[in-house]
């Protein structure tokens, strides 16, 4: 029985080839070339087109974001030059109120020298004009406080 099925199977092809394996290639050719032309061609442009947007995208922002980085680089030496500008007028500005503090401190100083000078000078005048006026009477105002203190005549 072993033989008999051996030899069965020997004398028939494993694979039938025939018209229909022709025509299934056919239909495969067919299939395949309208999926191509209207299923994969738009399905990779798309990609593509995506891939080129994204890397536009990205292009761009690097871009910008360069140029975004020069733009900060650009203020902040600005700003830098504006604060060392501010410092120095500032400088300048405590210098010259220093300055001009000195003078009118000096010149202050001048004129509160000159006053105590000319007023020590009137206190003098006035004490010698004082003096000349007293000196002459000295003797009949010190009689008159002694007789005052004493309550009575001193001569």
């Amino acid at each position: 029985m072993v033989d008999s099925v051996i030899h069965t199977v020997a004398a028939k092809p494993l694979i039938d080839f025939d018209l229909t394996a022709l025509i299934q290639l056919g239909i495969f050719v067919i299939v395949g070339f309208a999926a191509s032309r209207l299923l994969f061609r738009p399905y990779l442009r798309m990609r593509e087109e995506r891939s080129a947007g994204i890397e536009g995208a990205r292009d761009e922002a690097e871009r910008m974001s360069a140029q975004a980085e020069a733009q900060m680089a650009d203020y902040e030496a600005k700003l830098a030059e504006a604060r060392k500008r501010a410092d120095d007028e500032r400088r300048r500005a405590r210098s010259e109120a220093a300055k001009r503090q000195q003078e009118v401190t000096d010149k202050a100083r001048g004129e509160a020298a000159k006053a105590l000078s000319d007023a020590q000078k009137q206190v003098g005048e006035k004490a010698q004009a004082t003096r000349d006026e007293l000196i002459p009477r000295a003797d009949e105002v010190g009689t008159e406080i002694a007789s005052r203190l004493l309550g009575r005549k001193v001569v």
